[in-house]
């Protein structure tokens, strides 16, 4: 007898065993910070004129990224805010930032001239 809990359609067959899903395949294949495309670009866009550097594509959860924001917030003496997966921080500061990546095995690439 087929289980409850099966997502079998149908089957002419009146013995089926039900498939299990394996662990590793919902699961997608981030590989780590150095897999990730993370791009570091200069806006001015809806902002007054100000200047906020971005930083986009980072694979971290909201944690990683405010910890990773303070961290740069502090070396780089700047605000910043994370906002919908993205970190912004104030002024222009793209080659800091693209060093302080790499350092912590990020492969940042440069957007934006």
């Amino acid at each position: 007898m087929p289980k409850d809990d099966s997502k079998l359609v149908y089957s002419t067959d009146k013995t089926v065993i039900g498939k299990q899903k394996s662990a590793g395949r919902d699961l997608p294949a981030t590989g780590g910070p150095s897999k990730s495309r993370t791009i570091v670009r200069l806006d001015r866009k809806g902002r007054g004129g100000k200047s906020v550097t971005v930083i986009e594509g980072l694979q971290l959860s909201v944690n990683e990224c405010e910890k990773l924001l303070k961290q740069l917030k502090a070396k780089l003496g700047a605000g910043g805010t994370v906002k919908d997966g993205l970190i912004e921080i104030q002024g222009d500061h793209c080659g800091a930032i693209m060093d302080e990546l790499v350092r912590i095995g990020h492969r940042p690439k440069r957007s934006g001239g």
